[in-house]
């Protein structure tokens, strides 16, 4: 690679959530939705694909906008326009699949090229041309997934299954068909717009999961299929959000059945305290791809202290000879294939955990409710650069992980606060490494030497000290 990759993976101050990614010729091409800093909205950017070489997952570039959020479909370009997917057709084009937001349609865009630029040609609907998702058994239409298998023949999947308040809301604002029953999955035509067929349920909801396997872990959205080793793999966020969980199946329309949680992004399941939060959490969206043989889960992180500025991160994965899938647990590596180096400077918002003394929470659904983490750290921008932000007593930024070899020095860029910067490895007591930092104008590194005995670890930051600090970056010098 020409550089390490981290998690997010993507280039710094990229928000590009939900992320679907799909091997086409000798790139891998993640679709995704496109979130702002500072907006009060899911998704209110154009799509943008990004794509890098097989060869090097560290390389991430978009040579264009894919499909304007103002289009034949849109034409005031009010409607954002949330989580997407793509299929090659049997045509040889490439077709995207999405919604804009609860409007209960399915949209399609069609490019001869993976990456766009995408025209729209038309709406998804039952062969007696009623729109999907008008027609009576339809259930809302949410986060398109479609899969075209070896034969030609396209699928698509769909749902959204809420329960209590979010169910009430949207059932006051008029839409007549959410229901808690699960996700459907039904063919489509070869025109890539007209159902083949009645659709069936996909994974069951929280309404009818009684004695399916799928209990505490059913369908609520963000529908996505794979195959692997002939077998179909259907991912989904489950009704705990946080969680991507699998479901498999010997056809790609099921029936499925329940497997395991993949990756939760409050990396809940993991660690000494498995239903504690390691780090803030909120909705997910992600699927699988398999890069030179290696598995990864894609997913998302969130930001700025509320959901609707998520980046995108990856994991890789383990499918076990028996078809299981064991849960990963977030890091800061991700695609790189192998621990970060254990000499050279790290960006802090590169974290895969982070949280208050007091621990972590599920982060604000709008600017509304943001009073609630005055105590809290988050991870946020400032003239495009990111950085951990009011990062308090007993706050911790945990990056894992790296080969650490002859380690003598480290060094911490912040400002403000006035006490300590301490580094600790893989949860010891004492730390290895005490950083004494005072307040001054601007960024300021502070550097004291220290010793690590050599080996792959886990390093934890934490702020010792009166009031808030904000952590730009930190450096590891090793002895050549």
């Amino acid at each position: 690679m020409k550089t390490q990759a981290f998690n997010p993976y993507l280039p710094e101050g990229k928000y590009f959530p939900d992320g679907e990614p799909h091997v086409f010729g000798d790139r891998l091409y993640v679709y995704c939705s496109h979130d702002k800093p500072g907006s009060g909205r899911f998704c209110p950017g154009d799509y943008e694909v990004w794509s890098a070489p097989v060869c090097d997952l560290s390389d991430w570039s978009c040579k264009k906008t894919a499909l304007p959020r103002k289009n034949a479909l849109n034409r005031s370009g009010v409607k954002c326009m949330w989580a997407p997917d793509c299929t090659r057709g049997a045509d040889g084009n490439y077709y995207l699949y999405f919604c804009f937001g609860f409007e209960n349609r399915i949209c399609v865009a069609k490019s001869t090229q993976p990456d766009g630029p995408f025209e729209p040609i038309g709406c998804v609907k039952h062969e007696n041309g009623v729109p999907y998702g008008k027609a009576r058994g339809d259930v809302m239409c949410f986060d398109p997934a479609v899969y075209t298998d070896e034969s030609g023949i396209t699928y698509l999947y769909s749902g959204f299954s809420p329960a209590g308040a979010v169910k009430l809301g949207l059932k006051l604002k008029g839409l007549k068909n959410v229901k808690s029953c699960g996700g459907q999955a039904m063919k489509l035509k070869s025109d890539m717009l007209t159902l083949d067929g009645a659709p069936v349920t996909s994974v069951p909801g929280i309404s009818n999961s009684a004695g399916t396997g799928f209990e505490g872990h059913e369908f609520y959205e963000a529908s996505s299929l794979r195959r692997i080793n002939g077998k179909y793999y259907f991912v989904y966020s489950t009704i705990n959000s946080h969680e991507l969980a699998y479901a498999t199946g010997d056809a790609p329309d099921g029936p499925f059945r329940f497997g395991g949680v993949i990756i939760s992004n409050g990396d809940f399941g993991t660690g000494r305290e498995p239903d504690k939060a390691k780090t803030y959490w909120g909705n997910n969206h992600g699927s699988l791809a398999c890069v030179n043989g290696q598995w990864y889960i894609f997913y998302h992180r969130q930001t700025n202290k509320n959901e609707q500025t998520r980046q995108g991160c990856a994991e890789r994965i383990t499918v076990a000879p028996d078809g299981g899938i064991a849960q990963a647990e977030m890091t800061s590596c991700g695609l790189n294939g192998r621990p970060l180096e254990g000499s050279g400077t790290y960006p802090a918002y590169i974290a895969c955990h982070l949280r208050s003394a007091e621990g972590a929470c599920k982060c604000a659904y709008g600017p509304a409710r943001r009073w609630e983490y005055h105590a809290h750290p988050c991870i946020t921008e400032e003239d495009g650069r990111q950085f951990i932000q009011n990062l308090r007593r007993g706050g911790v930024a945990v990056f894992r992980y790296f080969d650490i070899k002859n380690l003598e020095r480290v060094s911490a860029t912040v400002r403000g606060g006035e006490g300590a910067i301490e580094m600790f490895a893989d949860g010891a007591d004492e730390p290895f490494a005490k950083l004494p930092i005072h307040a001054a104008d601007g960024w300021t590194e502070f550097s004291v030497p220290c010793t690590l005995a050599d080996g792959v670890h886990s390093l934890e930051l934490t702020y010792n000290g009166e009031g808030a600090c904000d952590v730009l970056n930190f450096t590891l010098n090793g002895r050549k």
